[in-house]
């Protein structure tokens, strides 16, 4: 915790809006010159026709297209039904990436590309013509696909891609999650960000990042996972229906994150990295960050780290709001090695800290009529770290596909505690930390109509609370089996189905143990109505998740538990359609997700066994359309979200739910190919919401526009201008999931009011 020495030197070294703005171009020309420096480096001319040791049977695409991917170090991006039924080729000996896409796909008339490091893969019978997409009998055809995924996907399915993410320039966790209506993410600031999927709080989703389980109720007011989305490389959601290898506690479905690795940015043996700086007019914030990788036989290894400095941000009413001004630091590191058998062991650790003065309670902007003792801000310091080690084998064959995680994420939250000053005891540091030590062992066999993955997974999570007077601790464990066929039954029909037992044993703040065991099950299935044009998908699960931990902050040493919490259980269902015709796509599902005694402790005594039923129900559609270098998309989502049979409002639904309503959203992106520019906008449109607790105040709609301008000169490829305009209109508003909103005595926090972003970045 940071004294205030400290603080007043901070306050000292507050750089102003012009010195921000000097960094920024600084930033930029060193990129430049560092560019110049490296045109002639032979990094380009390696990657592309770097050779590597290939050995894919003859099965299913699918299947031979992951397996591919791993053995390249190349990311797939295909249509779902390219693979539809098609058998690969084998491929064998030391070959280019392109050499052995071409040997995969040859006699399919599956068109391909590479570049970037992502191998594109499109539709059955491309047209010929002289685009430079190679197909794989060896024409060329046009346009590639970008509709990401291997295999069947769910109506509740979301996959946000590398692509996606870099045309977003996400500056925070809502950013990744733009455009998608049915995810939601309250607060302004990112270190009290939480993620609402079809309104239930991500808490309640199996959360991963690179496959290590990453639950964590510290502090109910700040962030439960805060990451940072310059790492990012995928973001995958499975909402409501998960599949049993998700891993446990999977109530309302999963959200895995995946970050980079060096083979992600380089085609080969090699080395690179990159320089960016983004600057924030509204808040006079930079956020720089640096990144260097490289890969040599076998070995690669990634370093990146980013260092984010401002002020407090002004909402669209011209208010400054106290406490939103950013002091963070985030990095990750990597190394990998792949043995000549093919074996490839990974380890990672990334680490991010976010430590500044944050409102008193860091997801509010104000609640009249507290005491007078409590200040307006005080100081934060939330850390996330998170240590992965895991095994693949980059030659699988056949029944041989194995994978080994171990791993161990922490999450703390440390602050000032203040209490009555007639106690006579001055504001001392309470600090909340949990740590899950997890991981899996599992193996997926290939069958002649699709895989089969089975394996076991464990964690170990525990949760303190350091205080003064109140410090408690509980703890969980559990033990996971499991297995999910993914198959292709018969023509047009694609079928996932899995089961999972657990055996889990928690540990309350008494000291009290209780053992529960339970079995959770889904199905997920789509038939082509029209084959290639049109589809029907469903998905059921039923789900036991065991006792999850209580938040650290409210946790009681004195807890009278009875006879213990009833274990958490769930049913989720989903139905959809989706349609292809030309370019043109159209999608929709209908959900409904019951969560039975969901826990709710509160640090009353009695209420240590608080728990609640919570209901999510409602549709989605969508629809979109591509035309050479350009894409429209339209999105609605109708959500009603009810805890205990009422309306959820964000006090009672803390760790469970939020409000969502009626959310619209629009995307639109061109790109001037020849001259390297390309516009995007996009809104976000709330329609009033009325169906609120009695006593609330109802929810008023909002209409935000963004906008950006993006420049890679033709001749700099390697270099990166950008231009967002956040918040067009300079619209007040809070996003419809951010605490307090139907309480006349909060203020919430708004989001920024008109912003401008100014990004550079350049790789070597």
């Amino acid at each position: 915790m940071r004294s205030p020495i400290c603080r007043q030197k901070v306050a000292d070294l507050k750089i102003s809006s012009c010195r921000l703005f000097s960094l920024l171009v600084t930033t930029a020309m060193v990129g430049l010159v560092t560019l110049a420096a490296a045109e002639g480096s032979p990094v380009a001319a390696q990657t592309v026709e770097a050779k590597h040791a290939f050995s894919i049977a003859a099965q299913p695409l699918s299947q031979a297209l992951k397996t591919f991917g791993r053995q390249s170090g190349l990311q797939i991006t295909l249509a779902a039904e390219t693979t539809r039924g098609v058998q690969a080729r084998p491929v064998s000996g030391q070959l280019t990436a392109r050499q052995a896409l071409a040997e995969l796909l040859a006699g399919t008339g599956i068109s391909y590309g590479i570049a970037e490091g992502t191998a594109t893969v499109g539709r059955l019978g491309g047209a010929n013509t002289d685009g430079g997409i190679v197909a794989g009998n060896g024409a060329t055809v046009l346009a590639p696909i970008t509709v990401f995924g291997v295999g069947m996907t769910s109506p509740g399915q979301i996959t946000i891609s590398s692509q996606e993410l870099e045309q977003k320039n996400p500056a925070s966790i809502a950013d990744v999650f733009k455009g998608e209506p049915g995810v939601s993410v309250g607060s302004s600031l990112p270190m009290s960000q939480k993620v609402y999927v079809h309104g239930i709080e991500e808490t309640n989703l199996a959360v991963t990042i690179d496959g290590s389980r990453q639950n964590n109720k510290v502090f109910h007011h700040s962030a439960t996972n805060l990451i940072d989305p310059g790492l990012l490389k995928t973001v995958n959601v499975d909402a409501g229906v998960a599949p049993a290898d998700a891993g446990p506690g999977a109530l309302a479905g999963a959200i895995a994150y995946v970050t980079k690795d060096a083979r992600d940015l380089l085609d080969g043996d090699g080395y690179g990295g990159f320089v960016s700086s983004s600057y924030n007019l509204n808040s006079d914030t930079v956020v720089t960050g640096l990144s260097g990788y490289a890969m040599k036989d076998g070995l690669e290894a990634l370093g990146t780290f980013t260092f984010g400095k401002g002020n407090e941000f002004h909402v669209g009413n011209g208010d400054e709001v106290l406490g939103t001004g950013t002091d963070l630091i985030s990095g990750i590191g990597k190394l990998a090695y792949t043995f000549d058998s093919g074996d490839r062991i990974s380890i990672s650790h990334d680490r991010l800290r976010d430590d500044a003065e944050r409102p008193f309670r860091a997801n509010a902007g104000f609640i009249e009529g507290r005491p007078p003792w409590e200040p307006r801000v005080r100081d934060y310091a939330l850390e996330r770290q998170n240590t992965v080690f895991t095994y693949t084998d980059s030659t699988p064959e056949g029944w041989w596909d194995p994978k080994v995680i171990l791993a161990y994420s922490r999450t703390s939250v440390e602050t000032k505690i203040y209490l009555r000053p007639t106690l006579n005891i001055p504001p001392y540091d309470g600090v909340g930390e949990t740590g899950s030590l997890n991981g899996k062992v599992q193996n997926t066999f290939a069958l002649a109509n699709g895989t089969i993955v089975a394996g076991i997974d464990v964690y170990n999570d525990r949760a303190e609370l350091d205080d003064l007077f109140d410090s408690a601790t509980e703890k969980a464990r559990d033990i996971g089996i499991y297995a999910q066929a993914r198959i292709e039954p018969w023509e047009k029909t694609r079928l996932s189905l899995g089961a999972r037992g657990d055996q889990q044993w928690f540990t309350g703040t008494t000291g009290e143990t209780w053992d529960h065991s339970g079995l959770s099950g889904n199905i997920s299935g789509e038939y082509d109505l029209i084959e290639d044009t049109l589809t029907a998908k469903a998905g059921y699960s039923r789900v036991w998740a065991g006792i999850p931990l209580a938040e650290n902050f409210i946790m009681n040493p004195n807890w009278d538990y009875g006879d213990g919490p009833d274990p958490v259980r769930s049913n989720n269902a989903n139905l959809g359609l989706t349609g292809t015709f030309n370019d043109f796509t159209i999608e929709g599902s209908i959900f409904r997700t019951n969560i039975d005694s969901a826990r709710a402790p509160r640090y009353a005594v009695p209420l240590g066994v608080q728990q609640r039923d919570v209901t999510s129900k409602g549709f989605e559609i969508g629809a979109g359309y591509s035309w050479d270098a350009s894409s429209v998309k339209v999105k609605y989502a109708d959500i009603d979200v009810e805890i205990d049979g009422q309306p959820a409002d964000s006090e009672l639904g803390s760790y469970l739910a939020a409000p969502a309503g009626q959310i619209i959203t629009l995307t639109a992106i061109h790109t001037f190919v020849d001259l390297g520019v390309t516009l995007g906008a996009d809104a976000e449109l709330a329609v009033d919401y009325d169906d609120v607790a009695p006593g609330s105040r109802p929810y008023e709609g909002y209409q935000v526009f963004n906008a950006f301008l993006e420049y890679k000169p033709p001749t700099k490829p390697n270099l990166t201008l950008r231009a967002d305009i956040k918040n067009v209109f300079d619209e007040t508003y809070a996003d419809r999931a951010t605490y307090g909103q139907e309480f006349g005595t909060v203020t919430p926090l708004y989001e920024q009011g008109r912003t401008f972003i100014l990004t550079a970045k350049t790789t070597f």
